[in-house]
């Protein structure tokens, strides 16, 4: 999404220089980017009593706080029996296992809430889920998201123009997109590299959350480093095409002056329902606790981008391979489950891992002890911050 905001800019460092603190608003679905004082002043009042800051950190908060609220969703049985007639019609379409693709097609495929997100960008409407359903089918075959190399877009990452980290109430993940960071020229590089960040979204969903929170900060963008239509244009296909239903909320903060131009030209391109979750300058505690988010925009979290340490903790964590495909905990090429988050994926191997040890199934010297597993498996408990 970097593409989708900014244009190329050679002030960037590698450290990323911090942000203005973003004005605290009311939300709005109309870019009115001026905050009104009464509610920046509730905004901060609010805060400023029990707020204290914590170190300076690089690492990332890769797992959802147990506070969360995930809404639950609730279909009727007509709806129910509409999403198994998605269901069937995607059974026809699948790869021969022949092909190597088709373990990833599968998977995406069998994530849970697939056919019903589809349905419901579809308005239940079971033709129109067919088309689109088809369409995202195809566009994986070609563009084959799920196995991104992380050489091949990490330069695109070195200033940390794009951050996981932290939930938002709703245990959505939060990708702070900072276009003032933008370090190259748009190029077809950019497209995949945003891409590549939502794949990573998707691993940190917790299981019953389907949806991402972007808090999207303007501070230091030039006129200059506006992104251009075209670009614009590509990235918004793929997201309201290809990620139906994945946006929960668009936070835009410290917002330019002529970003209400361009938001005008894009916007009659926007879904409705999209353009609905577009909020800016925002009230952002009411939304994300202090100790979810960053202190550049209220919250309690020290984070400062150190691009080795960030990098490697997302790949360990996502079980990422070089060749951008998925390694077991014990190191093994593996196709994790999707739909209910990469943590969970983990947890279930351990267990199954625990279970075929207990049954004395097979000799223990061909499978990894659970001791060892955890030994393999990334610092989950230490290095990227379970909150409580």
């Amino acid at each position: 999404m970097s593409s989708f905001f900014s244009r190329s800019s050679k002030k960037s460092s590698k450290s990323a220089a911090s942000s203005a603190a973003p004005s605290v608003a009311s939300s709005a679905a109309a870019p009115s980017i001026a905050p009104s004082a009464a509610s920046t002043a509730a905004a901060s009042d609010a805060g400023a009593s029990v707020r204290t800051i914590g170190p300076p950190t690089s690492s990332i908060i890769a797992v959802a706080p147990a506070s969360s609220v995930i809404p639950e969703r609730n279909y009727t049985e007509e709806e129910l029996g509409k999403i198994t007639q998605l269901r069937e019609y995607t059974s026809t379409l699948q790869l021969p296992p022949s092909d190597a693709y088709a373990p990833w097609e599968a998977r995406f495929l069998a994530d849970p809430a697939v056919h019903a997100r589809y349905m419901r960008a579809a308005k239940w409407h079971v033709e129109d889920a067919k088309k689109r359903i088809k369409a995202t089918v195809e566009w994986r075959r070609e563009f084959q998201p799920d196995l991104i190399e992380p050489g091949e877009i990490e330069v695109e990452q070195e200033t940390g123009k794009l951050v996981i980290s932290g939930f938002d109430r709703n245990g959505r993940p939060l990708m702070y997109m900072r276009p003032g960071r933008q370090n190259t020229k748009e190029t077809p590089r950019q497209l995949r590299y945003t891409v590549y960040f939502l794949e990573r979204c998707i691993d940190l969903m917790p299981a019953g959350q389907e949806s991402v929170t972007l808090v999207i900060d303007y501070a230091s963008i030039s006129f200059s480093q506006r992104t251009s239509p075209r670009m614009a244009m590509d990235v918004l296909h793929v997201l309201q095409n290809h990620y139906v239903e994945r946006l929960g909320r668009a936070l835009l903060v410290n917002v330019p002056w002529f970003f209400s131009a361009f938001f005008t030209a894009v916007s009659p391109f926007i879904d409705p329902v999209s353009r609905d979750k577009i909020r800016f300058n925002p009230a952002i505690l009411e939304l994300i606790e202090p100790d979810q988010l960053e202190s550049d925009y209220g919250g309690t979290v020290n984070f400062v981008y150190e691009h080795g340490v960030y990098w490697k903790e997302l790949s360990d964590f996502c079980r990422i391979a070089p060749d951008g495909k998925r390694l077991d905990p014990t190191g093994k090429p593996w196709v994790p489950p999707t739909g209910l988050g990469i943590k969970h994926a983990v947890d279930e191997f351990v267990a199954d891992e625990e279970a075929t040890l207990a049954e004395g199934g097979v000799d223990e010297a061909d499978v990894a002890t659970p001791k060892a597993v955890a030994a393999a498996l990334p610092s989950i408990e230490g290095v990227v911050g379970v909150a409580a």
